[in-house]
């Protein structure tokens, strides 16, 4: 399948408070929020978005294309994608500033407090579909350039090109009518459980009105819950796989919907889908950052097989 990832690309630097930050936020003072947080521990990892998912999509046997925008400082970034099978063709230099990065401080409790510096980012919007010059079968649009999440869907329904809408961290910068827009027609939509809260609010949209406007699926994550898929007229409970530990959930999402595509792109049952999407996330939130694990195509079964037992996903690798 071609798979076409569109997002962020971004530095994450990960910061570990050694307590819970709900303990130190007072409601009666919410009004004047004013919090500084001494962490434990700082480090700079890979990350963004479109990169995550696409190479948790490698690991899992594909080679996906990233259609992003990356900074000056992209050099040591990209060779590292390119290593582990990730098509960075699609990236677009613009030298003049940084790449974006992500500034995630994470409690004991996995809540996490995040900044975001949009930098090259802030230039998608300046990348098309038209331009792209290769067949598309699927594509993802993940976390961005506001602008070019309104640009991307459109595109894709010109083009004729099923899209995954993951429009999650930037509801919030983004207008009700905009999002109504990016849901409306696509193939996929995928958000967790409070964002899905927001897009109602913001959309004006009820859950009913969201799944009638989707094609094929709506799919909830939920954390420790695991995961639910609307699709076909049914609703599928998924759960998790239990992790060996639990390091940092910077980049589980994008993990999930990386195994999701890959059951996609085996023309799997949506359980065998989010099933897939459950294990991939576990291996994130073993590890310190979103692209630190790593598997074989093997090894990856061997505890599909643990967690789920056989079924047609492990007959067909």
């Amino acid at each position: 399948m071609n798979i076409v990832i569109t997002g962020s690309i971004a530095f994450d630097y990960l910061m570990s408070f050694p307590g819970n930050f709900i303990e130190h936020v007072k409601p009666d003072k919410i009004g004047k929020l004013s919090l500084s947080f001494l962490v434990d521990s700082m480090t700079r990892q890979y990350g963004g978005c479109a990169p995550n998912i696409a190479f948790n999509l490698a690991l899992l046997g594909e080679r996906p294309v990233v259609m992003a925008t990356a900074g000056q400082d992209f050099g040591d970034y990209r060779a590292w994608l390119e290593a582990h099978g990730v098509d960075t063709s699609g990236v677009k230099i613009v030298p003049e500033v940084f790449t974006a990065s992500f500034f995630v401080n994470t409690d004991q409790q996995q809540n996490q407090i995040a900044t975001f510096y949009a930098g090259a980012m802030a230039h998608a919007h300046e990348l098309s579909f038209h331009d792209l010059g290769r067949p598309v079968d699927l594509t993802i649009v993940s976390p961005n350039d506001p602008a070019a999440m309104v640009k991307y869907p459109a595109e894709c329904k010109a083009l004729g090109i099923p899209y995954l809408y993951d429009p999650s961290q930037q509801i919030v910068r983004m207008h009700g009518a905009v999002l109504r827009e990016g849901v409306q027609g696509a193939d996929i939509l995928i958000v967790n459980d409070y964002e899905f809260e927001l897009l109602k609010d913001a959309t004006g949209m009820s859950e009913s009105d969201i799944r009638a406007a989707v094609t094929r699926a709506v799919i909830i994550t939920r954390g420790e819950a695991g995961s639910t898929l609307w699709a076909g007229g049914d609703e599928i409970a998924v759960p998790v796989v239990p992790p060996q530990q639990v390091l940092d959930p910077t980049g589980v999402g994008d993990a999930y919907r990386a195994g999701l595509i890959k059951g996609l792109a085996l023309g799997l049952p949506w359980r065998l889908c989010g099933q897939i999407g459950a294990l991939a996330a576990t291996y994130v939130l073993e590890t310190p950052g979103p692209q630190t694990h790593t598997y074989t195509l093997a090894e990856f079964v061997a505890r599909y097989k643990e967690a789920f037992g056989e079924d047609e996903f492990t007959n067909r690798i």
